[in-house]
């Protein structure tokens, strides 16, 4: 097997305030891990935390087999991508501009989303939210990531923008790509992962195989999501 990104008891949180607790997490080369769990559970401070974005309260984060260096820059040119729930874009620049401002070839990213073609002289706050959303995740994709960290890509998209994003997504693991997912929808989700956690205050509750998962899906929904703790900066 080849591990791409690991965590090994990280923890995670703001100031010396932990929301992330021991968190052993490993992720291989063309695999779809999700991150499951409630608003308030800890997931897109694990997701910041890998990322670099948050200097880490304890543990490790492991890229490649090697210690991942400290800063979200030396991590980002180590390979690792991440596309946070504000959808990662330049609002005042053109989609084209966007393209240009990271590290792949824009054709990449127009080849992966070719609706972006015509929206090249947009300004990116002019995009529709789904538009938006191709646009972060496929400058993203065009710079061939070892990792793609992607936090809540559905949120307040119709259900067919969501289908082409995740096959993008799906497409990019499969030629390789270690991709965690962060998402409240567990149907989505476990549809195109191949494991995943289950977070609940910070800590693992479940992880298991996307069959296991989907197995257990009501328990999850009904136990797991079904009361969101309002933690601020936390979800």
């Amino acid at each position: 097997m080849n591990c791409i990104i690991e965590t090994r008891e990280l923890r995670a949180g703001y100031g010396d305030v932990p929301v992330v607790h021991d968190l052993q997490m490993r992720v291989e080369a063309g695999e779809i891990v999700a991150l499951l769990g409630a608003n308030g559970a800890g997931k897109t401070t694990a997701l910041l935390t890998i990322a670099g974005a948050l200097p880490a309260l304890g543990g490790q984060v492991i890229l490649a087999g090697q210690a991942a260096p400290a800063s979200l820059h030396h991590r980002a040119r180590r390979g690792i991508a991440m596309v946070s729930d504000d959808r990662s874009i330049f609002r005042e620049l053109t989609v084209a501009e966007n393209l240009r401002l990271g590290d792949g070839d824009p054709q990449d990213a127009v080849a992966i989303f070719p609706a972006l073609r015509p929206l090249m002289n947009r300004k990116a706050g002019l995009l529709s939210g789904g538009e938006q959303q191709m646009l972060g995740i496929g400058r993203a994709l065009a710079r061939k990531p070892r990792v793609l960290l992607a936090d809540e890509l559905s949120l307040g998209l119709a259900p067919i923008i969501v289908k082409n994003l995740l096959a993008a997504v799906r497409a990019a693991a499969d030629a390789g790509t270690a991709v965690i997912l962060v998402e409240q929808q567990v149907r989505l989700v476990l549809d195109v992962c191949d494991r995943g956690y289950v977070l609940d205050r910070g800590r693992v509750k479940i992880s298991g195989t996307a069959a296991e998962l989907r197995a257990r899906r009501h328990e999850i929904e009904k136990t797991y999501l079904s009361d969101a703790t309002e933690e601020s900066d936390a979800s």
